[in-house]
């Protein structure tokens, strides 16, 4: 499962205790897999100010979240030739030890191997400096990915209604990917070649009276050049003054002269803007010729797949120099940050969810800070209920009202503002790599 259920205890002896009864329960029922949660020690302040934090770091975690599904979905959207290869391109870049800061780790080992990183985020700072650093990288990956994908959606669009034009019937598409020159009598004072769409059963008709439809009109000088399930489109060349009543007797005859006048220099733009959008839609994507190669390194108890970013220093097993140098060679600008901003946020994202578990916890079992969280993945979705029984039984002297209320939904817990259902004796916070559903 790609469901993550993060919580602390206080990190007392009875507490202690609690959480290895808690790992021999769920580990002989095949309950989770639990990893330690490792948090560094912050600069805690005032409890007013963890009050605030809490309800600012609960709006972060949500609009986090949001924005990693709205980049995972971008991915899906720029890759639409290649679905099948969008999860590997959603991974985060290092951040397990110092010596695989150059690997790109899939989601799941990310987090059940999170390390704090101090460089980007120092816990010797205040938390309100920590949370405010999170909170505008976050947002100018939101604004850039608003105007990149605006840039995107306005190249999508615009391709899309020179493909409409192509697409239709006679009638109404475009006829630059039809016609040639040599279709045209051009550049004469006196003759003009027009274009008349006739249905199908009237082919014959056709032949038998476009001479005789009008007067001047050029023996022999009809051509089918195109035709689709409904009639074909025929040239007709015949002297410019007679037009007019070329077109009446065509209409009577339900011939329709189809209003086209032959412009290189037109039809040659148009065919360069189609050719030159479906270029640029296409490099905005274009994956490398090389496949996304994948290298494994094993932590106790828990497998991490791997993907060399290219650091000839520190070569992944089994990949050849040639090979990693071809990484990422041949990605279109959007894919590649798309990319790289979503491993950016995402690692934000699990920031976010450790400081909500030192928040709540420090405003939960009081100070000094003496807790310890813990990271359980569910085994199945049917195991879930029975996992949220043993922790509830196992914490209960936390909080007996609250342990009580998550049986009985109408006991009210006094002080709090939010649903009975979402509160448990101990802190609880959710974590759903399921970014695609």
């Amino acid at each position: 499962m790609s469901e993550f259920w993060l919580i602390s205890a206080p990190g007392d002896k009875e507490n202690l205790q609690a959480l290895e009864r808690m790992n021999t329960v769920t580990s002989k029922s095949n309950l989770s897999y639990n990893t330690k949660f490792a948090i560094p020690d912050f600069k805690v302040g005032t409890l007013d100010s963890l009050v605030g934090l809490s309800d600012e770091l609960g709006k972060l975690d949500t609009f986090a979240e949001s924005l990693i599904k709205k980049m995972a979905q971008s991915v899906v959207e720029v890759m639409e030739d290649a679905e099948g290869k969008v999860q590997e391109n959603l991974l985060a870049n290092g951040g397990l030890k110092e010596k695989m800061k150059c690997l790109k780790i899939d989601l799941t080992s990310f987090v059940t191997h999170f390390e704090w990183d101090m460089a980007k985020y120092p816990a010797k700072q205040p938390l309100v400096g920590v949370v405010d650093t999170l909170a505008k990288q976050l947002a100018q990956i939101e604004t850039d990915l608003k105007s990149r994908t605006a840039a995107y959606n306005t190249l999508k669009t615009n391709l899309e209604n020179l493909e409409k034009k192509s697409m239709g019937n006679l009638f109404t598409r475009t006829l630059s990917d039809i016609v040639s020159k040599e279709d045209f009598v051009l550049d004469s004072e006196y003759l003009i070649t027009l274009l008349v769409i006739v249905p199908k059963p009237s082919y014959a008709q056709w032949q038998k009276t476009y001479e005789s439809l009008s007067d001047m009109v050029v023996p022999r000088s009809t051509k089918l050049i195109a035709e689709d399930k409904e009639g074909g489109l025929f040239t007709v060349t015949l002297f410019r003054k007679v037009i007019d009543d070329f077109k009446t007797k065509a209409k009577e005859n339900k011939f329709t002269v189809r209003e086209f006048y032959y412009d290189e220099t037109e039809i040659e733009r148009e065919r360069e803007e189609m050719t030159r959008l479906l270029s640029d839609k296409k490099q905005q994507y274009q994956t490398s010729c090389v496949a996304l190669k994948k290298g494994s390194s094993t932590f106790p108890d828990h497998k991490v797949k791997v993907t060399p970013l290219g650091n000839p220093d520190r070569p992944a097993a089994g990949h050849t120099d040639r090979e990693r140098e071809s990484e990422g060679e041949g990605e279109g600008p959007l894919l590649r940050w798309l990319k790289v901003n979503f491993s950016e946020a995402f690692i934000a994202w699990i920031h976010i969810k450790a400081l909500r578990v030192f928040v709540e916890s420090v405003l939960r079992y009081g100070l000094p800070v003496n807790f310890q969280a813990v990271l359980l993945q569910p085994h199945k979705k049917s195991a879930t209920k029975r996992l949220r029984e043993v922790l509830n039984s196992v914490f209960r002297h936390l909080d007996e009202v609250a342990a009580a209320s998550v049986l009985d939904a109408s006991v009210e817990i006094p002080g709090l503002q939010f649903n009975n259902q979402d509160y448990f004796p101990y802190v609880y916070f959710h974590i759903d790599l399921s970014l695609l559903d």
